[in-house]
């Protein structure tokens, strides 16, 4: 092989191991802003999005998304995926596939059962995720051929799992205590160190999804990649600024959940348009993101009343949303600030719909089928105990107790 492809492999694998990182920290954020009794259940959900989605990608997921196309719409499937030179490629977009998965986890966190949170955590990662996928990233998807732009997955990734994560919290309903005569009780999670170190890691982890999304680091791609760190870092660091404040005057106090959420937000919003747009569209992304995001969270909490324990709804599904639409403003090569209209701007709203749309409508249907074969939600006994000690027989801070 020659030089350049040897370091482009390598660049894609390195990326890659920085995504699969990604999921520790969707552990850590899921546990600490959840209640002690359920965290051996949330590790076990994260580490099975993790193998499950692993092997059903590679079984027949990879080939449904990036198959030869039919229609523009799926790939040609085949079986157990095993060509030798692109080995690369199927791990990248493995790791990918099951941050879509992960996602949802976080949203029906504390009341769901694990084993049907299994089997739809198979389909999504076999099904739902690689369909869509293929319409943007295939290459002859029709998406694709409006000139729809994501570049690393707010929508294509994030977006999926948090409309998904919308459809999932809606069916499961609120945990018991959440709402009382109409109004929202907080139940606050057991340990922000872990939602901030689960933070930091996504953070860090987000400089494989964003920068290994160029595919390449040799030649011109080398300044690109160093371009999208650079956008992918300040709408993290805005977002973050942005939802301390806001926070800060709303609530009188520096909350650090939001906080925390806002630098989430600031990622997921740019991770459109990383590559396309430049410094100043990715600060201005990442605060937009930050408010958003805030907004978002309490409407979902207060109004529409669906019951999210780590906000991945809004960090995901609604900002994923918003930064795709950005893109459509913000791009330096015809986004509408820099003279190219509003031509953009509606090609990524229609990408936002019918993605959004695909992702929602094949939630509601496999989880109805689902809550009608095997149940959604755990008794309400196994719930006031803890899903730790009915789904898996182990507290995981037994000097504590179960009732925290």
């Amino acid at each position: 092989m020659e030089t350049d492809a040897v370091l482009d492999l390598m660049w894609i694998v390195i990326c890659g191991i920085l995504v699969f990182f990604m999921q520790a920290g969707f552990t850590l954020v899921e546990a600490g802003f959840t209640r002690a009794k359920n965290t051996s259940n949330i590790i076990m959900k994260n580490l099975m999005d993790l193998s499950v989605g692993s092997l059903a990608f590679w079984a027949i997921g990879y080939t449904i998304m990036y198959g030869d196309s039919i229609g523009s719409f799926i790939g040609t499937p085949s079986l157990f995926y095993d060509v030798r030179e692109d080995m690369h490629n199927l791990f990248f977009q493995t790791v990918f596939c099951a941050t879509a998965a992960t996602i949802v986890s976080g949203a029906i966190a504390e009341r769901t059962k694990f084993s049907t949170y299994l089997i739809f955590s198979l389909l999504l990662t076999t099904i739902i995720y690689p369909i869509s996928g293929h319409w943007v990233w295939q290459g002859d998807g029709w998406l694709t051929g409006l000139g729809f732009i994501d570049f690393a997955g707010s929508t294509v990734v994030h977006s999926v799992g948090g409309w998904a994560a919308l459809v999932a919290a809606a069916l499961v309903g609120p945990r018991i205590g959440k709402y009382t005569d109409g109004k929202s009780n907080a139940l606050p999670g057991h340990n922000m160190l872990y939602g901030a170190l689960g933070v930091f890691i996504l953070w860090l982890g987000w400089f494989g999804f964003n920068p290994g999304s160029e595919l390449a680091i040799s030649g011109d791609s080398a300044n690109n990649v160093a371009g999208i760190v650079i956008t992918t870092n300040l709408a993290a660091a805005a977002g973050a600024v942005v939802a301390l404040f806001l926070t800060w005057i709303r609530y009188g106090k520096a909350d650090i959940s939001m906080t925390l959420n806002g630098a989430l937000a600031g990622l997921v919003g740019i991770t459109a348009g990383c590559a396309a747009v430049d410094p100043m569209g990715a600060f201005i992304i990442g605060i937009v993101s930050g408010i958003v995001v805030v907004f978002s969270i309490e409407f979902i909490d207060k109004v529409l009343k669906i019951d999210d324990p780590v906000g991945a709804i809004s960090v995901h599904g609604v900002v994923g949303a918003v930064g795709t639409l950005l893109v459509g403003v913000f791009a330096t090569d015809g986004g509408l600030l820099y003279g190219g209209g509003f031509g953009q701007l509606g090609v990524q709203a229609i990408g936002v719909v019918a993605i959004g749309g695909w992702a929602m409508i094949t939630t509601f249907i496999v989880l109805s089928i689902l809550k009608a074969v095997m149940g959604l939600r755990v008794t309400e006994k196994e719930e006031l105990d803890g899903l730790d000690i009915h789904e898996h027989g182990i507290d995981s801070y037994p000097e504590f107790g179960r009732d925290k």
